[in-house]
């Protein structure tokens, strides 16, 4: 067994990297056979192929991974990708719902050995015709959704974070419960008093805005409540939460709650409800989807929803990768823990 590493040259002293022929060399094999090892290929010994793989460690062999992507045909990369915009995923800093899916996704890709790459809001052009891909995630697909579109061009497989909305689309996905979502906060605004809350959601046909929207119907049909739903481009950000909101108020006097789904809207929806001499939360209760960034840093902090957005996003990546070997996968896959209410002052009346 070598006690130190290959070297450039004789007499050179420069050490270089080893090589598959160093280990080879090493122990005591063929080059096939070490390659075949490494990449869990072919027929080896198991001994044989443990004892590769401890002489590679101790002579610090590094494959080259470029080389491996050709000979698979793989890239060892998926994307993250959606069309939702940023002034709604990520705002002004980038860190918000798209950010948090992105971290966990990573980290549960590497585990596997892949890479993950960030695409930026897709809504046309070619931005995933480009990319090196071997698959991916798309978050909350929206009807004739771009990201979608251009991966099913491609013949990319790909599954979706969010329950998929366009009759077409029969991918995979983890959903993130949607309309459990819409009933849990407005179960809470009513035990906080509310009786006349109204829908703020995105203008969109996400799965989030779909399924609150008729869980919204739902429950105001059961309690007796005019079922007051507005919208507001996703691309408008907080300022199109505040002119929706802004315009509910003037619309409806009477609203005592506003369970605003994406969370700028529901930080613009804030100042509205405040620069029309109302107080939060003693004349009108606020509430979110999303316990981000936003939520906490809000005055007063926004009553939001623990998605468990690490836990769905690493679920994401374990259906896409079963997709990539082959597996057959439909449906849904439900291993994300239920979502949770996280209430904070904009909706708790006498400090409860």
């Amino acid at each position: 067994m070598p006690t130190s590493g290959p070297t450039s040259g004789p007499g050179s002293g420069a050490a270089r990297p080893p090589t598959i022929a160093d280990v080879a060399k090493a122990a005591a094999v063929s080059r096939t056979t070490v390659s075949h090892a490494l990449n869990g290929l072919g027929k080896v010994d198991p001994k044989t192929r443990e004892r590769i793989k401890k002489v590679a460690a101790e002579l610090g062999y590094r494959p080259n991974l470029r080389a491996q992507r050709l000979r698979r045909g793989q890239a060892k990369a998926i994307a993250l990708a959606s069309s939702m915009p940023f002034a709604v995923a990520g705002g002004p800093s980038h860190l918000g719902f798209y950010m948090e899916v992105a971290a966990a996704a990573a980290e549960r890709a590497l585990v596997h050995d892949y890479a993950l790459v960030l695409v930026p809001p897709v809504q046309s052009g070619s931005a995933l015709y480009s990319v090196d891909i071997d698959g991916a995630i798309v978050v909350e697909p929206d009807v004739n959704d771009a990201a979608a579109a251009q991966l099913r061009e491609r013949g990319l497989p790909y599954v979706a974070l969010g329950r998929p909305v366009s009759p077409e689309d029969d991918a995979p996905y983890v959903d993130l419960r949607g309309g459990l979502v819409a009933e849990l906060l407005l179960t809470h605004l009513r035990e906080q008093g509310a009786r006349r809350p109204a829908l703020l959601i995105g203008a969109g046909s996400r799965h989030s805005a779909v399924d609150a929207r008729a869980a919204f119907e739902r429950v105001a049909a059961e309690h007796g409540w005019a079922p007051i739903v507005v919208t507001a481009p996703e691309e408008g950000g907080e300022q199109a939460g505040y002119d929706a909101c802004a315009a509910l108020l003037a619309d409806h006097p009477g609203t005592d709650a506003v369970c605003a789904l994406v969370d700028a809207f529901a930080v613009g929806a804030v100042r509205a409800i405040r620069d029309s001499g109302r107080r939060i939360p003693d004349d009108v209760l606020v509430a979110t989807r999303y316990d981000g960034l936003r939520a906490r840093t809000c005055e007063p902090p926004l009553t939001a929803v623990d998605l468990h957005l690490d836990e769905a996003a690493s679920a994401a990546v374990e259906l896409l990768l079963a997709r990539l070997r082959g597996d057959v996968v439909v449906g849904t896959m439900g291993a994300v823990p239920e979502p949770e209410v996280i209430a904070r002052a904009s909706s708790l009346r006498g400090g409860g």
